[in-house]
């Protein structure tokens, strides 16, 4: 099992994003898991903390990323949910750790290495 889940959900070709407090780094939704909890469970549980409005569809496992990220040097163990369908207001329900959600663009923004990795995968830049 991962160690923690992530979401990834697209609306309009923007997908949805949380930025960090810390760093001002922009990341998919998401977290570590807790001891006995499935990696939807999780998931489910990030985002009432994180984004309390949000209302998600239908969950789907794309992948469980399993690697070393090449930017940072990092290891990964993230399972990555697609939404098929989420709606209601962006509200931050962890002040302490986010200060802003919004629907960007993923090449507009500063993600952190391992949300960078997946966009990568999940949205190939487009070849001339």
């Amino acid at each position: 099992m991962a160690k923690s889940s992530k979401l990834v959900a697209v609306r309009r070709g923007k997908v949805l994003l949380v930025r960090r407090r810390a760093d001002g780094l922009w990341m998919f939704p998401g977290g570590r898991k807790r001891p006995r909890e499935t990696d939807k469970e999780c998931l489910k549980r990030e985002i009432k903390e994180e984004l309390p409005k949000l209302k998600l569809g239908r969950l789907q496992l794309w992948k469980e990323l399993k690697a070393r990220n090449k930017r940072s040097g990092r290891k990964m163990n993230d399972a990555i949910f697609i939404a098929k369908d989420a709606k209601g207001r962006l509200e931050i329900g962890d002040a302490r750790e986010l200060d802003r959600a919004d629907w960007q663009k993923p090449r507009a923004v500063r993600l952190t290495a391992t949300s960078r990795y997946i966009c990568d995968r999940l949205f190939p830049k487009e070849r001339d």
